[in-house]
């Protein structure tokens, strides 16, 4: 605390403030470059793997519709031409 007190009587607190200051911006910008940053890509990469396997599932969905409603429409039919040979 000694040390502090005299570089503060020897240079003024403002200048000593902006020391601390400019070391603790240095001190979150290598932190944000080291930590956060990786895994904000990293978390990048599993979101574009997920919107990949989202965009899979919907192609599926609209697939598998597309066969139900071919069905559907096949049993339609069927119940029409059953009907129709039902009259005569």
């Amino acid at each position: 605390m000694e040390d502090i007190g005299q570089l503060i009587q020897d240079f003024g607190f403002p200048i000593i403030a902006m020391v601390g200051l400019g070391y603790f911006v240095y001190y979150m910008w290598t932190n944000l470059n080291d930590v956060v940053e990786p895994a904000v890509e990293e978390m990048h990469f599993a979101l574009i793997k997920l919107i990949d396997q989202v965009r899979m599932l919907d192609n599926d969905l609209i697939r598998l519709q597309q066969k139900v409603d071919t069905i559907l429409q096949m049993k339609e039919n069927e119940k029409k031409d059953s009907a129709t040979k039902k009259i005569p």
